[in-house]
């Protein structure tokens, strides 16, 4: 039945004034709320579906609802068509318009309003299966939100890492931290009986792409979130964070090789790009999945990822303490490098962090697909260039695989798992 996330339509929207600024409210309400779906073509009663009435499925519609959409609503609200042809009745059925909560929130109508007691600027939103029409105070307030958004942003990234670099992880071992934070936050209410179904399939998962290895055995709540450990109490295992807005965290130990060179001063610590991008995609889909399924986020996120030669070198890390006279002396950290499969260049040079940003669609993450390599792509190339790499050649921006450049006992498992998720994948 309809709620605050679906409305039903009989028929296409009109060209008259009337209904031209009814499509506008219809799609302005949900993308100032929390999103939804338009269903054109089922007749509601009292909010309960009816009758199904086939619509035209033809490309004029979809063309004409493009330019009236974009032209009676400011900022114009972004939406996707999805059809759904009826087969007894080839070129018609259901069009449904899916528009996504907007960072860009709120949008107002700019078509002249057919009630000229209504004033020209209107800003709906959706509230149950009605329209109200938003305070000049909320407009306001919604108005500097969005401006303040990217430093909201930049806040909750940093404050999220802080907390778990400045828990008890290994201090000495290689980590990648991977921070998604939605642009849009979403909502994950915490109880007893969504903790225990929460848990069960934290538990059941395989976050690891292409493996099917049970990682997280223990799952625990937090301040507004639940925490991952691979072992209780473990300071070198795998750690998560996965907050009830939809952000998350995941710190994951990397396996290395250190150099035998006798000048300890000369020791370098390496890591093999394969496996920085096998453990990037795993992270960036499972803390996708997280935001999109247990907080029904949609939408873009901002994702931050840190490669670290130890956790000390992260810029949120505690100060390394100071020995005390005659206490024995911690296991060395070594400079991290990056090495590729030959004839791809390895790294030139070192470092103790390498950081990359970008901005991804959630869906895309989630989904495991093509447009998550692309994202991780992009991710891995900012990381690598930090060691003198022009770029990380197994994974490419056009969301392929490239198997030469995985370690040979690497590649049979991810080619299966490519051709799982529809990835193309090349020698």
């Amino acid at each position: 039945m309809e709620a605050e996330d679906l409305d039903y339509k009989q028929q296409h929207y009109g060209g008259d004034p009337r209904h031209r600024e009814e499509l506008a409210k219809d799609v302005a309400a949900l993308a100032n709320h929390l999103g939804g779906v338009l269903v054109i073509g089922m007749a509601e009663n009292r909010g309960v579906p009816s009758r199904a009435f086939d619509v035209d499925l033809d490309d004029r519609h979809i063309r004409d609802l493009q330019q009236r959409i974009a032209s009676s609503t400011a900022p114009s609200v972004q939406w996707e068509p999805f059809l759904k042809e009826n087969p007894d009745n080839p070129g018609h059925g259901f069009l449904l318009i899916a528009v996504p909560r907007s960072p860009q929130a709120p949008h107002a109508i700019t078509v002249p309003p057919t009630n000229p007691n209504a004033p020209a600027l209107r800003y709906p939103r959706r509230s149950g299966s009605k329209t109200d029409w938003l305070s000049e105070t909320y407009v306001a307030t919604a108005y500097h939100q969005r401006f303040t958004a990217a430093a909201d942003r930049a806040t909750r990234t940093r404050d999220i890492e802080t907390l778990l670099v400045t828990s008890a992880l290994s201090r000495e071992r290689p980590h990648l931290l991977v921070t998604v934070v939605p642009d849009v936050p979403g909502e994950m209410r915490i109880n007893q009986s969504s903790f225990t179904g929460y848990r069960d399939e934290i538990l059941a998962a395989q976050p690891l792409i292409g493996a099917g290895t049970r990682l997280f055995r223990q799952v625990s709540v937090g301040p507004h979130r639940l925490t991952l450990e691979q072992r209780a109490g473990a300071s070198d295992g795998d750690l998560a964070h996965l907050y009830d807005d939809g952000s998350g965290i995941w710190a994951v130990p990397l396996p290395t090789r250190v150099d035998r060179d006798e000048d300890l001063t000369d020791r370098v610590r390496s890591l093999q790009g394969d496996v920085l991008a096998h453990r990037l995609m795993s992270a960036l889909t499972f803390l996708a999945a997280h935001a999109r399924d247990r907080c029904a986020v949609t939408g873009t996120a901002t994702v931050e990822v840190d490669l670290v030669d130890g956790m000390y070198a992260h810029p949120y890390a505690l100060p390394r303490p100071t020995l005390r006279p005659g206490q024995p002396a911690r296991r060395e950290s070594y400079p991290l490098t990056v090495e590729q499969v030959p004839p791809f260049p390895s790294g030139t040079h070192c470092a103790e962090a390498a950081q990359a940003e970008a901005t991804a669609l959630v869906d895309d993450l989630a989904d495991g697909g093509t447009g998550m390599v692309q994202a991780a792509s992009l991710l891995a190339n900012q990381l690598v260039h930090t060691f003198g790499i022009p770029e990380a050649h197994c994974i490419t921006a056009a969301g392929e695989l490239r198997l030469a450049a995985w370690q040979s006992e690497q590649r049979e498992t991810i080619s299966a798992w490519a051709q799982r998720q529809s990835i193309a994948a090349s020698e």
